[in-house]
């Protein structure tokens, strides 16, 4: 069975985990109500997407 001969020194383990990061997702303003929102969703706040009512505000 494969073993490996060296450990792996801290510099080596942390170079290939540099792409581990998480990223914020992306905000944008509603354009119809001008709060922010994920983007490329139907606004939570007043239902509407790209400038059409998708959906009833929730009360």
């Amino acid at each position: 069975m494969a073993v490996p001969k060296r450990k792996t020194s801290t510099a080596r383990r942390d170079k290939r985990r540099t792409h581990w990061v998480l990223e914020a997702p992306a905000v944008v303003k509603c354009s119809h109500c001008g709060q922010d929102q994920r983007a490329h969703r139907v606004c939570g706040n007043c239902g509407f997407y790209a400038n059409v009512e998708v959906r009833q505000p929730a009360e």
